[in-house]
């Protein structure tokens, strides 16, 4: 299981190019919420069901007001490539250097026959306006995350609701 960073952390600073090869920083979404997902490589079974899905219930995403960025370590290209043929609406990050991905333990090194291949291991972030980790999914099942998180999200911003009530009362 990945060593996942805490809830209450602020979330680890970036700064990666999408798929349009523009800069995207984790900063510059403050004061939204964000789904910070990661995922092994760019139209693979399992990386296209979860980029499908959460495309199905995209309209939710943005309705709730969350920005989603992906992030593995395919290239600006490869993201273009992928996010065109299955007409993704949401932010593909390219990290190949994989600094990102091991901030955010989501680092993946396997060794076989004595050689260690890095990838990235399939686990998600949900990150408050504030820029605080608020939920952390060390397991993801591709095919029923993007309703999960939805679900939580929904949870989230009810509470965050009920919090600033309770402050102004």
């Amino acid at each position: 299981m990945p060593k996942m960073l805490k809830i209450g952390r602020i979330a680890p600073l970036f700064s990666l190019k999408d798929q349009h090869n523009e800069l995207n920083t984790i900063k510059s979404y403050r004061g939204q919420w964000v789904l910070l997902y990661f995922y092994p490589k760019d139209d693979t079974p399992g990386c296209t069901k979860e980029a499908c899905m959460i495309t199905e219930v995209y309209k939710d995403f943005s309705r709730l007001k969350v920005k989603v960025l992906g992030v593995s370590k395919d290239s600006v290209r490869s993201h273009q490539k992928f996010a065109e043929k299955y007409q993704l609406p949401f932010t593909l990050l390219s990290d190949p250097t994989l600094e990102v991905i091991e901030k955010y333990g989501a680092l993946l090194v396997k060794s076989k026959a004595g050689k260690e291949t890095k990838s990235t291991n399939r686990i998600s972030y949900l990150i408050d306006p504030e820029g605080k980790i608020a939920k952390a999914y060390p397991e993801v099942d591709p095919a029923n995350h993007a309703l999960l998180l939805l679900k939580d999200i929904k949870a989230l911003q009810k509470a965050a609701k009920v919090a600033v009530k309770a402050e102004t009362v």
